[in-house]
């Protein structure tokens, strides 16, 4: 239904609305535009984000845990915990949550995306292994984010496969339109690539993408 009589959706559309002017309207603004007295789900949401960009990571986790108190499975809430404690650098604590969000939600390419990034980030070689599989599951999932390109690209790097590393930054450089710098990056997965092989085809893929391109500009 619409409007009025569809109160779930209207929950989903207040939190994603108050996520949204958390992060991208003045903090000190949007804090004092939130009644104390609103303990809504889209309040705390808009407050945990505006905690966050002015730093406040005890209060922004105070706001999130609220959420999280009676909504334990809402993978949403866990991948805003997640990124909360990842950008503040709490990176064992980010994985943590991270973990939780994609145990709730395996499939969401997003959550899946900041789960690799905070495992990347922790380091160490066993998450470096769990970061490259998660990030090529999300990839498979949705190869059209480019910061969950370039955080692939990173894994494969730090696992040794320049060739990979390679190819995904062409990949990332095409989708963006940037097609010489694809066609520089297509040409050394190429080269570094077993021929014939998947990632070589697609690195064939991008190369006549990027000729193609650039016959069309001349």
């Amino acid at each position: 239904g619409h409007g009025k009589d569809d109160p779930i959706a209207d929950y989903w559309f207040a939190r994603a609305q108050g996520k949204l002017s958390g992060f991208i309207q003045n903090p000190a603004y949007v804090l004092r535009r939130t009644q104390k007295s609103d303990t809504s789900d889209a309040a705390q949401i808009r407050r945990a984000a505006a905690y966050h960009r002015q730093s406040k990571l005890q209060p922004a986790l105070a706001a999130i845990d609220a959420v999280l108190a009676h909504r334990p499975d809402d993978a949403y809430a866990m991948d805003l915990k997640g990124q909360i404690l990842l950008e503040s650098r709490e990176f064992s604590r980010a994985v943590t949550a991270y973990s939780k969000a994609v145990d709730l939600a395996p499939k969401e390419p997003l959550i899946l995306g900041g789960y690799g990034r905070a495992l990347l980030a922790q380091g160490g070689g066993g998450n470096l292994k769990t970061a490259l599989s998660v990030l090529e599951k999300a990839a498979a999932r949705d190869g059209q984010d480019p910061a969950l390109l370039r955080d692939l690209a990173v894994a494969y790097a730090k696992s040794g496969n320049n060739g990979m590393a390679s190819l995904v930054t062409a990949e990332r450089y095409a989708m963006l339109g940037k097609m010489k710098d694809a066609g520089v990056h297509a040409t050394r997965a190429a080269g570094l690539l077993p021929r014939g092989s998947p990632g070589w085809q697609r690195a064939q893929d991008v190369l006549s993408a990027a000729e193609t391109a650039n016959r069309s500009k001349n």
